[in-house]
């Protein structure tokens, strides 16, 4: 995967996880490299988008790219009833803006996004399609964004065991389907999602 255009310690990279879901919250995640960039070639090498990687692969990554010194991340959320007020985009949108903010520098670092995303404020950015796909910065923010929905989700399943949240994660499966036809909805779900399943 190529490095960023830019040097990787003067830019933040953003992407999210959990926009298509039926219930739980969007998550987005920020990295932002510290290091020079030889090493930040070498520590990334062979990252993927978290979408390609295994469970295990994404924790493994996980926790290397949090317990490096020379990363600096952070996550933003948005809850399914923001999702369902405002809607999926501005929710997401405002989510990665507060993510942004932990880890950037100052309020006008440069920053590349997944496309879809957007940054309000004085930012330059560039939103890049399938970004996590070839930007290792945005391949690890998106590790960040969909190991922490998964393990927020986990979470919750233990208040909420009926949904089966620990194993589809609040994606739309035949599982999760059944469930709702069979418990109605949880306070975790997007009601705006879910309007011809009830």
């Amino acid at each position: 995967m190529p490095p960023a255009k830019f040097f990787p310690g003067g830019i933040v990279g953003i992407d999210e996880a959990g926009r298509g879901p039926l219930a739980g919250p969007v998550i987005v995640g920020a990295v932002r490299w510290l290091g020079t960039r030889g090493a930040y070639r070498a520590f990334f090498r062979g990252i993927r988008d978290s979408k390609k990687l295994s469970p295990r692969a994404r924790s493994a990554w996980y926790a290397r790219i949090v317990r490096h010194p020379c990363v600096r991340w952070g996550v933003g959320a948005a809850s399914s009833r923001v999702v369902d007020r405002i809607r999926i985009s501005r929710a997401a949108n405002r989510a990665a803006l507060d993510a942004y903010r932990k880890v950037a520098r100052t309020d006008t670092m440069p920053a590349l996004l997944d496309y879809g995303l957007f940054l309000h404020g004085p930012i330059v950015q560039q939103a890049i399609i399938k970004g996590d796909e070839k930007i290792a910065l945005l391949a690890a923010a998106s590790i960040i964004a969909k190991v922490t929905r998964d393990r927020i989700m986990v979470r919750l399943h233990a208040k909420f065991p009926q949904w089966a949240f620990d194993v589809h994660k609040g994606y739309g499966t035949a599982l999760h389907r059944t469930r709702i036809q069979e418990h109605g909805l949880s306070p975790l779900h997007r009601k705006s999602f879910c309007t011809r399943m009830i």
